[in-house]
């Protein structure tokens, strides 16, 4: 890239955070300094604002980079991603937004705590939570990665490294200083850029082909190399049978995932009632479905027009091939058509990988500080000190993430993406679920559904292709491989369930029936919700 890229495009990006820290110092001198403050913002989003938080929340790097980039290398396979992010709302919809918002406080465990005893089933929600989001955290320093690797042309590893760290040190100042209020107003303004980067992009890619989509897709097809074969199912996950099991699995991880993903769930929490929450999903859904329409025709775009070669020459997993795109879209390499556009569209991206990483790291944050922190250490502990606690354990999460995201930097995003999704799916959804419908339940299930997901969901990953045995592996040297899957939803989220159930009807413990009865009321109706 030329030093007129780099210039424009670190210019765009230091004007949005420039920006973004402005909002966050000024709403720190505003905060009150109470948890409800830190945690939920005060209650004071209306449903339309947090419909467009929630969307910048979910459209992350993993959207925008990832999920182009494996339509533009794979065609219909890469769809899929599309399909599992979009659909899973529809579960989030009717099954959780309610009911969590009129349960909880501020995390996940707070409603599956509210019948239960609160320390065991307390440690495992946060442990689980935390885990989901440091591994969704590492996707987000990947693409940050990816795209300064692009804009310095691969020459310096120690720019890239550098630079997640900086987008680490980022988020650790977004979060400690302006907790969920300032966060909120962040993903808002990176919503709004990224719909308009996206829109304008779409527009683009369909003039260029006169708005005959039909030859979009035969021009990506021919410079696939796989002809029809790349607008037919099977090009990623059809070669084998454990590539067809590996398609199923990732479906059910993105499907189930979402309602179990702590940042997403937290969101809830910002507004001041249940049918608010509601309207903040059904607000989100419209938004978020439109950027999947559109990440189709970039994808496709991306492939018809830079051609899937090229895009794997500057990324093996094709994290870049949206700049790419824009770079050739607004008249190539050296043209200051192309040079604006592609620096415009790295900003975006810088921009969506800021706000993301900022409210994945107050959801964390806020799991070690309400959940382990007052568990393990100090269950009487006062407000002012659980969020002082909350704002250090950022420092803490953000140095994880950060070393993560080095260690991972050439694998393809969505994917990063897709075994976050797992987890959250095999370990947070089944003791969610069973805990706002299952009268019956007990301490001993929500734990044990809560392990019974956790562990095998990273264990089959450490012992997946992902870790070893593949020259895409982040260990390409070992092989310790003996699960043939790489994403293990398939395998882990019915565990979750299965042990969650077992741990119920194995345990002693005979169910609070007033209790439940209670939680049944609020969740159903909002009464006695905060």
């Amino acid at each position: 890239m030329t030093g007129r890229h780099q210039t424009l495009a670190l210019l765009l990006f230091s004007m949005f955070v420039a920006v973004t820290l402005g909002i966050t110092t000024w709403v720190s001198r505003k905060r009150r300094g109470s948890a409800e403050e830190f945690y939920a913002g005060g209650r004071l989003f209306s449903p339309m604002e947090n419909g467009f938080a929630i969307a910048g929340d979910y459209m992350s790097a993993a959207s925008f980079l990832g999920v182009t980039g494996l339509i533009a290398l794979f065609g219909y396979d890469g769809l899929l991603y599309v399909v599992g992010f979009l659909v899973a709302w529809l579960v989030v919809l009717f099954l959780v937004a309610e009911l969590v918002r009129n349960c909880g406080r501020f995390t996940l465990a707070d409603v599956i705590a509210a019948r239960m005893s609160e320390r065991p089933v307390r440690i495992a929600a946060g442990t689980s939570s935390v885990t989901v989001s440091v591994l969704y955290l590492v996707a987000q320093m990947v693409g940050a990665g990816s795209l300064v690797a692009l804009l310095l042309g691969r020459t310096s590893e120690a720019a890239q490294a550098w630079t997640v760290i900086g987008v680490g040190a980022l988020m650790v100042i977004y979060v400690s200083l302006g907790g969920m209020r300032a966060t909120t107003w962040i993903q808002i303004v990176k919503a709004v850029l990224l719909l308009s980067g996206t829109v304008a992009l779409t527009v683009l890619v369909l003039l260029r082909f006169h708005g005959d989509v039909d030859r979009l897709l035969l021009t990506a097809a021919d410079r696939s190399g796989h002809g029809q074969a790349f607008l037919a199912p099977g090009l990623k996950y059809g070669g084998s049978w454990s590539a067809r099991m590996d398609f199923i699995s990732l479906g059910m991880a993105l499907v189930l995932g979402t309602a179990g993903l702590p940042h997403i769930l937290s969101r809830f929490y910002t507004v001041p009632t249940a049918k608010a929450a509601r309207r903040s999903t059904v607000w989100s859904i419209g938004l978020i479905g439109g950027f999947y329409l559109m990440t189709i025709v970039l994808g496709f775009g991306a492939a018809a027009v830079v051609g899937p070669d090229a895009v794997r020459a500057s990324s093996a997993s094709g994290n870049t091939a949206i700049p790419l795109l824009a770079l050739d879209l607004g008249g190539g390499a050296g043209s200051t058509g192309g040079t604006v556009l592609f620096a415009v569209v790295a900003a975006v991206a810088f921009a969506t990988i800021l706000a993301v990483v900022a409210g994945i790291t107050l959801a964390s944050s806020a799991s070690v500080a309400h959940d382990l922190y007052v568990s393990l250490r100090r269950p009487h502990a006062r407000q002012r000190s659980e969020v002082a606690v909350a704002r250090t354990s950022a420092v803490g999460i953000g140095v994880v993430a950060i070393a993560l995201g080095l260690l991972a930097k050439d694998m393809n995003v969505a994917f990063l993406v897709g075994l976050a999704f797992a987890v959250a799916a095999s370990a947070n959804l089944p003791a969610l679920l069973y805990s706002l419908f299952w009268r019956g339940f007990t301490t001993r299930g929500a734990v044990w559904a809560v392990y019974g997901g956790l562990v095998p969901a990273l264990g089959l990953v450490v012992l997946s292709p992902v870790v070893s045995g593949s020259p895409d592996s982040l260990f390409p040297g070992v092989d310790f491989q003996y699960f043939p899957l790489q994403n293990p939803g398939i395998v882990s989220i019915p565990l979750g369930f299965l042990a969650g159930w077992l741990g119920t009807v194995t345990s002693d413990e005979v169910p609070d029936e007033a209790k439940h009865a209670e939680t049944e009321v609020r969740s159903l109706t909002g009464a006695g919700a905060v």
